[in-house]
């Protein structure tokens, strides 16, 4: 009975997550809600992967287009769009941002075992952005595990958490209406 309460306290869950055809995953702890993707206003000056700000029950949170920062196209809006609201750590303190995904998979559960280190080659992602590659499902399919502090970093987490739409300023809307 040890030997198994044991095994589950080295298990950690992941959310799942769809961004251009592959799944992705980050650790449950830091996904804060999934909210459907509705209005995301754009700010101008904004680097290209922050696709604008939204209201958060009354605080302005970016949203990045994780596509973008890992130099994927850009997501096509859909109905199973949504947004991911995560936190990120900067130095100590921990800061709200909305992941734009195509679509939310499930929550998985890795034990130790389960994770492999990051291939040196054959995935689109940057090595230095996954913890790993999580194997699931009896298929043995791998989800790769995303470090979302090394792909949002310090001075990146600053000037997406810096934006506000200039007062008066027109600002292009974008909204949850998808073809």
């Amino acid at each position: 009975m040890n030997d198994m309460s044991e095994e589950n306290s080295a298990a950690t869950q992941y959310l799942s997550f769809i961004l251009a055809g592959e799944e992705y995953a980050l650790g449950i702890l830091r996904v804060k809600e999934i909210i459907e993707y509705d209005t995301v206003t754009r700010v101008p000056g904004a680097p290209a992967w922050v696709r604008g700000v939204f209201n958060l029950r009354g605080s302005v949170v970016p949203v990045v287009d994780l596509t973008v920062k890992l130099g994927l196209p850009p997501i096509q809006l859909t109905r199973r769009s949504c947004i991911v609201v995560v936190e990120v750590r900067q130095g100590n303190e921990d800061i709200v941002l909305g992941l734009l995904a195509d679509a939310i998979g499930q929550v998985i559960e890795l034990g130790p075992e389960d994770v492999a280190p990051p291939p040196a080659f054959g995935t689109q992602v940057h090595v230095e952005y996954l913890l790993g590659m999580g194997r699931v499902g009896t298929a043995r399919k791998f989800i790769l595990l995303l470090d979302i502090d090394k792909v949002l970093s310090g001075q990146e987490v600053l000037s997406a958490t810096a934006l506000r739409a200039p007062p008066g300023e027109d600002t292009e809307r974008t909204t949850g209406k998808v073809a």
